[in-house]
């Protein structure tokens, strides 16, 4: 009977460990980055370069974003077989102005060979300078003297990198990313431009409404939850007050909130903005505190699975934005 005893619970722990083992496994091969040998592949760093890419592209590419929904970008790194897979890629797009931290590390390891493109979609966009030096902020305060193929030259620590959340910006970046897919397949050039055309209809439309609605308003300042709407308010005439730096875990000090809250009297501030994708205790204690409420700005560094399943998408999301600035503004 012991015996018996013995060798069922010896089944039941083998049983246990085989499981283990391949969840285990599973785990570890679990990639973001899927290559498709039928169509361009065209890997982007983080949610609002997939979007363009993927409308730009159409059904004759394979865009790989790298940081999945609901997950917050700016301390994201890719596993050692993303950075393996990304270099079979036909092309790699990313930020730049220091979004990426270990973008750098990458393309200096790519060997001359790979065949892979590489698009740094904020080239041309006049980049803003923050007025305090934030070292530790969760992004690439590395200076680089390089200014190589890969067109990564020198970013200081008080750049902020958020240059898409601005249309404005986003017109660029767009025609970067559409310049790139074409070089990394030519033969299908009227197709992307074709599709390019029409994006660009969308956001030259989007523009047109965020500067002709926010001139209007009398209020121009907003309070947000971290310092990414810097591009936004230069280009449509705003002032935002963050309570946290360039990056959203960028903690405050109690001196920041108590001029958060005289700021958010002094200028009859109704709104405090919040993300989906960070939490949001901090800001509603602080508007419970100045007795305002809350209101979403999406500063779309990702998607969260919800609006991935409505079909939401660069253009729908800052149109929301729009809106919520207009309520907050008013």
């Amino acid at each position: 009977m012991n015996r018996v005893r013995s060798k069922s619970r010896f089944t039941v722990l083998l049983i246990v460990m085989l499981v283990l083992a391949a969840v285990m496994t599973g785990c570890g091969s679990k990639s973001n980055v899927t290559l498709s040998e039928g169509k361009v592949n065209v890997v982007t760093t983080f949610y609002a370069l997939y979007d363009f890419a993927g409308r730009i592209g159409g059904d004759k590419v394979n865009v790989i974003n790298l940081v999945p929904a609901g997950v917050e970008p700016h301390d994201w790194s890719p596993k050692s077989r993303d950075l393996t897979n990304m270099s079979k890629a036909q092309l790699f797009v990313y930020n730049g102005a220091g979004f990426e931290g270990w973008v750098h590390d990458f393309l200096d390891s790519l060997n001359k060979d790979s065949g892979l493109s590489v698009i740094e979609a904020s080239n041309g966009i006049e980049l803003i300078h923050s007025e305090a030096h934030e070292d530790d902020h969760g992004h690439d305060d590395k200076k680089t003297k390089d200014n190589d193929k890969h067109g990564h030259g020198d970013e200081d620590s008080d750049v902020d990198p958020h240059v898409w959340v601005s249309p404005k910006s986003a017109l660029k970046m767009a025609e970067n990313i559409k310049n790139g897919i074409v070089q990394a397949d030519p033969a299908n050039k009227s197709y992307y431009e074709s599709n390019y055309e029409t994006l660009k209809k969308q956001l030259s439309d989007l523009d047109a409404k965020f500067t002709q609605s926010l001139s209007k308003t009398t209020q121009k300042q907003i309070v947000v939850s971290h310092q990414s709407f810097g591009y936004l308010c230069r280009d449509y005439g705003l002032t935002q007050k963050p309570i946290m730096g360039l990056s959203p875990d960028s903690e405050p000090t109690a001196q920041d909130l108590k001029e958060i809250n005289k700021f958010v009297r002094d200028n009859q501030v109704k709104y405090i903005f919040f993300e989906e994708l960070v939490s949001d205790k901090m800001v509603k204690t602080l508007a419970k505190d100045a007795g305002v409420e809350t209101l979403v700005l999406n500063p779309l560094e990702g998607l969260t699975q919800e609006q991935v399943k409505a079909g939401d998408n660069y253009v729908t999301v800052m149109e929301n934005n729009l809106q919520n600035l207009l309520k907050a503004l008013q």
